[in-house]
């Protein structure tokens, strides 16, 4: 287990970073390719887009090639599209940006079949922290450092040097991959869940609710909570974003906790305290703006702490990797798709009203879907797992 604990986060390392890395150089490369401002936007959603659109793909990849296959695909595409992306004109810019997306879409779907293969049901909870923290400290590293590097080698080489990640999770994992074939009998050595555990189906479709609301919530927060806070309470753009950037720091601590809240209390608890702190984020910026830090730091506990819950209900709640991979896709593939449209959908309100409160209202109900799906679901599995 601790070296395919250790793959889950070299490949996490690699899954959001390449997303978030043109955002500190977004000028730059309009300034050289030529790209609109809608064009730039591509370079943010249409990975996300991918997301969702390509998981069909990434589940008959898990299905044919195996789980291991499957990750070795998606290191090598973050690592070709990285480069692709780093060269050649706006369409080659965008073209790359599509490879990224549609590879990182398989490591989405791949990563809970590993930790339910591999991972005794009593640490999912733990693992699955480890991977939401690995996402987070991998979009961080990536938004502190591309700005610093591209001033010394240009943004071109700033984003191509940032598959060096992708390269080190590629080469562990073809280690792995041939120990893994020199001693197959060692994917079995893995405790069953509890029995009762659940299936596909009315689990599946709660945790596609919840896993939505979370998602829209997410993205759309993080595209415009920077220049909200600059329109509504004055702040420079430099402090607009060292606030936003909270946002994405706290989830750290938001998976932890919910790694331990998980194991350690009843299975609604968890749910109900991060739903309680997703919700404050938007009240708060609605009725008690100037706690802005607060609510911040609030929210991205939330996000952590959401996404360790989901994806810990997914990797428990089936009984074999085929099960674990089709929830895994159709939670994503709908999520995604929320998460797609929530930066525009959010955007497009607020230059429609001219204001950040009909947009805050959209991002409530999405906290709220994510309540309802998360807390029905938690009590869905308890039954389940008492009868």
């Amino acid at each position: 287990m601790p070296w395919t604990v250790i793959g889950i986060v070299l490949v996490a390392l690699s899954m959001r970073g390449p997303i978030v890395a043109p955002a500190p150089v977004i000028t730059d490369i309009q300034a050289e390719v030529g790209l609109s401002a809608a064009g730039a936007g591509l370079l943010t959603s249409l990975p996300v887009l991918l997301f969702a659109l390509a998981t069909p793909l990434a589940s008959r990849v898990i299905r044919r090639a195996g789980p291991e296959a499957a990750v070795l695909l998606c290191l090598l595409g973050v690592l070709v599209g990285s480069g692709i992306r780093s060269v050649g004109p706006a369409p080659v810019v965008l073209l790359g940006t599509i490879v990224i997306g549609a590879a990182i879409a398989v490591g989405n779907i791949v990563v809970p079949v590993l930790i339910r293969r591999d991972v005794p049901w009593q640490r999912v909870s733990g693992v699955t922290a480890a991977y939401t923290s690995a996402l987070n400290v991998g979009s961080m590293i990536t938004s502190l450092g591309t700005a610093p590097l591209a001033a010394v080698v240009g943004w071109r080489w700033a984003l191509a040097g940032w598959s060096v990640l992708a390269l080190a999770g590629l080469i562990f994992w073809l280690v792995v991959s041939r120990r893994r074939a020199r001693t197959p009998s060692a994917a079995s050595v893995n405790p069953s869940p509890p029995r009762g555990s659940g299936r596909v189906g009315r689990i599946g479709w709660l945790l596609t609710l919840a896993f939505s609301g979370q998602a829209f919530a997410y993205y759309a927060v993080t595209a415009w909570l920077p220049t909200l806070l600059f329109e509504t309470r004055g702040l420079s753009l430099a402090a607009s974003g060292a606030t936003a950037s909270l946002f994405q720091i706290a989830a750290i601590a938001g998976a932890l906790g919910a790694a331990v809240l998980v194991t350690r209390s009843q299975p609604w608890v968890p749910v109900a305290v991060i739903g309680l702190l997703w919700v404050s984020l938007p009240l708060g910026l609605l009725l008690a703006p100037e706690g802005y830090i607060v609510w911040a730091i609030a929210g991205g506990i939330a996000q952590g702490g959401g996404f360790t819950t989901i994806f810990s209900i997914v990797a428990r709640a089936t009984r074999s990797d085929g099960e674990t991979a089709v929830m895994s896709a159709k939670v994503q593939a709908w999520g995604y798709l929320a998460a797609a449209a929530g930066p525009p959908l959010a955007g497009a309100i607020n230059s429609a009203t001219g204001s950040w409160t009909a947009p805050l209202l959209l991002v409530l109900v999405a906290t709220f879907a994510f309540c309802v799906g998360g807390i029905l679901v938690a009590l869905e599995t308890r039954r389940r797992g008492s009868s």
